[in-house]
């Protein structure tokens, strides 16, 4: 398995979706499945409901232990949740994309941190396709691909169709016959 990863890029990634940095760098590759941007949504309002609740409760401490002016603390994390809820979700889902050749499965991630992971199918042990329950409820699994040695030997690749990921696990395990013969 090889792997590559590079520093965020300068401008942090505010280029548009058809031009810049994002689509050169999955330029050719497989994006997920478009449910995965809302996935990535539904959870970012999730953690968003967890971290406004946290808030209000330290700003209510805050308020009667030291008499600190309403607002100091739940404003600046809601603007923060806006962000994390409206405009994280599109920058993280264009971060991702797949290739899967005839020999290896490239996988490239990574909103701040790039990780290009390149996985040669005579690496793989064994190959899973897992699915959570708000997965379920999008259509979407998991292809976890097991491979030999210690350090990044599991490769996850989230936001495929279900259909898409059984035949992408399919593809793979018959390539690993191929090899053993």
């Amino acid at each position: 398995m090889i792997e590559h990863a590079s520093n965020p890029s300068i401008d942090g990634g505010l280029e548009p979706p058809e031009t810049g940095v994002a689509r050169s760098y999955n330029q050719g590759l497989t994006p997920l499945h478009p449910s995965q941007k809302s996935l990535i949504r539904i959870r970012m309002i999730i953690r968003s409901l967890v971290l406004l609740t946290l808030a209000l409760a330290a700003e209510i401490a805050l308020q009667i232990q030291l008499g600190v002016q309403p607002g100091m603390v739940l404003i600046p994390v809601a603007l923060f949740a806006a962000i994390q809820i409206f405009v994280l979700p599109h920058r993280i889902y264009r971060r991702w994309g797949y290739d899967m050749g005839d020999e290896q499965l490239r996988v490239l991630r990574g909103f701040l941190w790039r990780t290009d992971t390149i996985v040669p199918f005579n690496r793989i042990q064994h190959i899973d396709v897992a699915q959570g329950p708000l997965q379920r409820a999008f259509g979407l699994s998991t292809l976890i691909v097991h491979t030999a040695g210690t350090h990044n030997s599991i490769v996850t690749l989230p936001g495929l169709a279900t259909a898409d990921a059984e035949a992408m696990r399919e593809t793979i395990k018959g390539h690993i016959r191929q090899d053993m013969i």
